[in-house]
């Protein structure tokens, strides 16, 4: 029975469940290049637009792990990059003991990265950390290219990507976040706005002067303010997401949620499950509004699966933060399915930075489904290795389909099992009941007689109360 069973699905075409190829083709479609900059230069007095990709060169300061850890921490952030629209030239990483607290990188670093700018004609470094407002402008001041650091880069992605109000408000907020204690002034820019507003002639005056507020102060004021605006609103958000849990939840409805690293095949695994034909890209953080479709396992107990937005090392506080109401659809699952890509050179740290960011929203004591995806693209020594360090995992790949009545059957043994044991008698104009019982509870026996139908069910204490005047 294993083996056979197939979820209910709806009618599809196998592409589409597998990719969601509409909403695929219009995000291409749509696709915003980052740093696409538009220059204008004067040739023989004819002006013309000159359109240029950012060319970046990686920059990394390897402080503990293996030299491994250190190359997959580069190889990641190169597709960062690249998933933001730049074009990657080289990379460089620097051993040292901690970051340099002017440069990140120390001085003598900074020197082969200028070289290597040079040679290879690059406008932006992009810098595998989080730095430090001093830390930016001391390195774009002896680079002389603008320099990005990893979160500033991961928060680009996550605004190319947002598409509904939330998401987009959430990454708004988390930029702002960033961006505030980062807010510099140049020249003119800095001088002081007049104070005051008394009366006088003559450009000034008694009542006129001031030290008044700056360029700097005046920017910051209105990044408070509209920090303050996006927090109401992702709140009110909130409340709604929550009113729509609490509804799931009456209803006896068993939530799981999909969580896991990004990339790791969340979204093509949803489709596989439950033929949700929702986006599926091969790019870092391609699902940022989270997705909740309905299925029902072998014995016709209904549930729900979210799929959520991916996680990644050293994910950016400020992404933490905006996104906690999305991510508290996983604290409060009834299970959390946890998806790892088994073709990623380093499964196992993947799946200890899924469990950091689980634990930042306390959804670390949810009984977790751990699930290898991409088996088909992995070598067997790989599997195997797997297997041995985790041999409760399910192996699947969501693209072939292999595995996947396996995880059907896993999901169903790990959702919440019914309490309570009754015999019911129901009229037949109580279908809404059966109905109930078929969704959330297990139906055990069943005997149609005169008067209705008699059930011997396995349901929740909620259910068992509306069924009490019922009982045979």
């Amino acid at each position: 029975m294993r083996n056979t069973y197939q979820a209910p699905v709806l009618e599809l075409d196998e592409q589409d469940v597998t990719s969601g190829e509409l909403e695929l083709e219009e995000r291409h479609s749509l696709r915003r290049v980052a740093g696409l900059s538009t220059e204008l230069t004067d040739v023989t007095e004819v002006e013309y637009r000159q359109l240029r990709l950012e060319r970046v060169v990686l920059v990394g300061v390897w402080t503990e792990g293996s030299v491994a850890d250190a190359d997959n921490s580069l190889t990641e952030l190169a597709a960062l990059a690249e998933t933001a629209g730049s074009q990657v030239l080289e990379g460089l990483i620097q051993r040292r003991s901690r970051p340099d607290t002017a440069t990140f990188i120390g001085r003598g670093k900074v020197d082969e990265l200028r070289d290597a700018v040079i040679a290879t004609g690059a406008d932006t470094v992009i810098c595998d950390g989080e730095l430090s407002p001093s830390q930016l402008r001391n390195l774009e001041q002896q680079v002389k290219v603008k320099v990005v650091d990893r979160t500033a880069l991961i928060l680009d992605i996550f605004a190319q990507h947002a598409k509904s109000k939330e998401g987009k408000a959430q990454v708004e907020l988390a930029q702002l976040q960033y961006l505030l204690p980062r807010l510099r002034g140049w020249g003119d820019s800095l001088s002081r706005q007049g104070g005051g507003a008394g009366g006088g002639s003559g450009g000034g005056g008694v009542g006129t002067r001031g030290p008044g507020e700056t360029k700097l102060e005046t920017d910051r004021r209105r990044i408070n303010q509209r920090i303050a605006k996006l927090r109401r609103e992702i709140k009110a958000m909130r409340t709604v997401r929550q009113t729509k849990r609490s509804r799931r939840a009456s209803s006896g409805t068993p939530a799981v949620a999909i969580a896991g690293y990004t990339n790791a095949g969340k979204s093509s695994l949803l489709n596989r499950l439950t033929q949700a034909g929702v986006l599926v890209e091969d790019a870092l953080f391609a699902t940022l509004d989270p997705t909740t479709r309905r299925t029902a396992a072998e014995d016709g107990r209904v549930y729900t699966l979210s799929d959520t937005v991916g996680f990644v090392r050293h994910l950016p506080h400020q992404i933490v933060e905006a996104f906690r109401s999305t991510l508290e659809e996983v604290a409060f699952a009834d299970l959390v399915v946890h998806v790892v890509d088994g073709a990623h050179p380093d499964p196992e740290g993947q799946v200890s930075a899924v469990r950091e960011v689980l634990a930042e929203v306390n959804a670390d004591r949810i009984p977790e489904l751990l699930v290898i995806n991409k088996t088909d693209a992995a070598d067997e020594e790989t599997i195997l290795r797997l297997k041995r360090t985790w041999p409760e995992a399910v192996f699947v790949s969501a693209r072939s389909g292999q595995g996947i009545a396996e995880l059907h059957q896993a999901i169903a043994d790990k959702l919440p099992k019914p309490a309570v044991d009754l015999r019911v008698l129901l009229p037949y104009d109580r279908g809404d009941l059966v109905a109930r019982i078929h969704r959330s509870g297990q139906v055990l026996q069943t005997r149609h007689v005169d008067d209705g139908t008699e059930l011997r069910v396995l349901v929740d204490e909620r259910l068992a109360s509306d069924l009490e005047s019922f009982r045979h």
